[in-house]
């Protein structure tokens, strides 16, 4: 069996590093400053995620947030796929390899080097970088996350049943061959992760407190007036 080459450590650490420096990416701290002109982060829940831009700053803002979050996590564990071509790393270890860098992605979200290691919850970053690592179940979670909030209107609601319901469908998923022992551990740890870091939302939700989203929310209509008509130009 062949050993282990300093080269492959080398590849290895900087794809993790850069995994952590995706992750840094504030895309919800740089849009809502330059296109804005306000700091998210002081803003509403004080959240730099796609649901406090949604709240503060609307579905125009929270759309390229969204985006670019959940792209930022998927290209961090796709680019661990290169270590294929290295004949001493096993399909075991890109999918462990894979689960270190989506855990750098989200810790870059959370701690952004980029934006005073003050960031958000992660959770469209995780997403992205579960759908690079096995899609089906992504894309279950994310029908479970969607479902509940079209029921409910509650984003951190969806966000806690979609992130219990990812253990289960990772025991019953057929892709085997995408999942190993460590990949399962994961599951449960994200589903713990996502509970834990959702206890405010959790406690406001006991106490019906908790702020709804309403995805296609009906528009009030107003006669046009001057002012009106002079946020609308400043808002394109």
């Amino acid at each position: 069996m062949p050993s282990i080459t300093p080269l492959t450590i080398y590849c290895a650490t900087t794809m993790l590093i850069l995994a952590y420096l995706l992750g840094s990416i504030p895309s919800a701290v740089w849009i809502g400053k330059k296109y804005y002109g306000v700091d998210i982060r002081e803003q509403g829940s004080k959240n730099a995620g796609t649901t406090n831009m949604m709240r503060v700053l609307g579905r125009r803002a929270a759309a390229p947030v969204f985006a670019l979050d959940f792209l930022k996590g998927f290209v961090a564990v796709t680019i661990i796929q290169m270590l294929q071509y290295d004949d001493i790393v096993g399909n075991n270890d890109i999918i462990n390899l894979k689960i270190a860098a989506l855990f750098a992605a989200v810790l870059g979200h959370i701690f952004p080097i980029f934006a005073g290691f003050r960031g958000g919850k992660g959770v469209a970053t995780l997403v992205g970088a579960v759908t690079g690592i096995v899609p089906s179940i992504a894309l279950l979670c994310f029908g479970v996350w969607l479902l509940v909030l079209i029921c409910t209107h509650y984003v951190s609601l969806g966000s806690i049943i979609a992130g219990c319901c990812f253990p289960i469908f990772t025991l019953i998923s057929p892709n085997t061959n995408k999942i190993n022992l460590s990949f399962i551990v994961f599951s449960f740890v994200i589903a713990l992760l996502l509970v834990a870091t959702h206890r405010k939302n959790i406690k406001r939700l006991l106490t019906h407190t908790e702020s709804k989203t309403y995805i296609w929310h009906p528009r009030k209509t107003a006669p046009p007036t001057e002012s009106a008509a002079t946020n609308d130009e400043s808002d394109r």
